[in-house]
């Protein structure tokens, strides 16, 4: 499958980065990253589905290989500002959508905004006040304020990953050391924009996404993992309640990182629900 990197300004001046995967012309799928992820997240799921597929991982603002921003920035509308400037950089009309955690809220907000833009949805564990309350939210919180910004080497970095992600393979956890770490003259940093980043989670209030699950109008999943400690099964429940267009999945032993604990599970689950979705 070919990987080529687009760049765009958005219309504030941000320079974002996108990581295409496959050809243009097949159908289209937009990836969006979690809170401190980055594009190459993305490359096992863009695999699975294949050349039928053209797969758009997108750098958000402050990650990768696209720009910093000022702090306040970091948010759901800002985020879903430059969602809208890349569906527009690429001409898409009607696409797939598929975020996990801070990702997945930024598409929920974009599937409200435009709701006949989007062929199916899937939100990997996040719902519904996951970033306002629980032992999920309180662990995030937790680790923007305790994570480093500079690592003495390459081996405390990796420490660190270890540390923070047990369950997390070594290709993994090697993934995160290329894709959101670097060498400068002080240490190991991150790529992306730790400090503001983190004033951003620990400041901003996060946004109700009540609305946005209500007024989904498109197949949407919702992928669980089986040990989350960010999306309750009880808040599942009630999005099956709250809107007949949603199904859950949930998947056994994985964390909130349902796409690394349990990559091939998810990859499949995801895969088969998005060619079911067009079928319809």
């Amino acid at each position: 499958m070919s990987v080529r990197s687009v760049f765009f300004t958005n219309r504030s001046g941000v320079r974002l980065h996108t990581l295409q995967y496959g050809a243009t012309g097949a159908t289209p799928v937009v990836l969006l990253h979690g809170l401190r992820a980055y594009a190459q997240t993305w490359a096992p799921l863009a695999a699975a589905l294949g050349d039928g597929y053209c797969c758009y991982a997108l750098d958000q603002r402050g990650r990768g290989l696209s720009d910093w921003a000022p702090s306040d920035s970091y948010r759901t509308d800002c985020y879903v500002d430059d969602l809208e400037d890349l569906v527009a950089h690429l001409g898409l009309e009607r696409f797939l959508l598929v975020g996990h955690s801070l990702g997945g809220a930024n598409a929920l907000e974009y599937a409200r905004r435009h709701p006949r833009r989007l062929l199916a949805l899937v939100i990997e564990d996040i719902g519904p006040g996951s970033s306002s309350a629980g032992d999920g939210a309180a662990r995030i919180r937790r680790e923007m304020q305790q994570t480093p910004l500079v690592f003495a080497d390459w081996n405390a970095a990796r420490e660190f990953w270890r540390r923070a992600r047990p369950g997390l393979a070594e290709e993994g956890i090697e993934s995160r050391l290329a894709h959101s770490m670097r060498e400068s003259p002080e240490g190991i940093v991150w790529r992306h924009d730790q400090q503001g980043i983190a004033e951003a989670r620990l400041s901003i209030e996060p946004t109700d996404l009540w609305p946005a699950v209500r007024a989904l109008q498109c197949p949407t999943l919702f992928v669980r993992g089986g040990r989350s400690d960010f999306l309750p099964p009880a808040t599942v429940a009630a999005m099956l309640q709250a809107n007949a267009r949603i199904r859950a999945v949930e998947v056994a032993d994985a964390s909130h990182y349902v796409h690394d604990d349990q990559s091939a599970i998810f990859n499949q689950v995801v895969s088969a629900f998005l060619r079911e979705s067009q079928d319809r």
